[in-house]
């Protein structure tokens, strides 16, 4: 017996945007059916004494310091600007409205 029913895998094809013909539903079917299988076999596993991870191997992040910082001055900032006027960095109108 089959635990995805069709209207289940139509549903799953139209929200994962997938036109599938005949046979490939049947197959998907399949599919499915075989991962569900394995994720059951999964959730039988015994993890009461197993520490939760977020990593398989130990991970340090590595980061430098936080620390201010003078900028880059106008004239560099801006040497590369599409457009740019004396000291700001001029970008087409996004948001409707007046223009100001």
């Amino acid at each position: 017996m089959s635990r995805i029913t069709r209207a289940e895998l139509e549903r799953i094809a139209d929200l994962a945007r997938l036109s599938l013909a005949e046979g490939e539903a049947e197959a998907a079917t399949r599919q499915l059916e075989a991962i569900l299988a394995y994720v059951e076999k999964l959730g039988q596993v015994d993890v009461d004494d197993v520490e939760p991870t977020a990593h398989a191997i130990p991970f340090r992040m590595v980061l430098r310091r936080d620390e201010p910082r003078e900028g880059l001055p106008t004239a560099e900032a801006l040497a590369n600007a599409p457009r740019h006027d004396a000291d700001t960095f001029l970008v087409p109108q996004v948001i409707e409205g007046e223009e100001g």
